[in-house]
């Protein structure tokens, strides 16, 4: 159940890099941009999902 949490908001995280990389928009600022401190904390959580996807990956392989 974590490892599919992690990996879908590890996607959620490439999509945004990926709009900011191509389009230069930034959709987690877009709807969280009234709140930086909730932004800030997806931001963490997010990363914390990658660090636990990548981890999830290496452990199983």
């Amino acid at each position: 159940m974590l490892s599919k949490i992690a990996l879908i908001l590890t996607i959620i995280g490439g999509i945004n890099w990926g709009l900011v990389g191509i389009a230069n928009f930034n959709l987690v600022n877009f709807l969280l941009g009234f709140a930086p401190v909730l932004e800030r904390i997806i931001y963490i959580v997010v990363g914390l999902s990658a660090i636990y996807a990548a981890y999830d990956m290496a452990k199983n392989k």
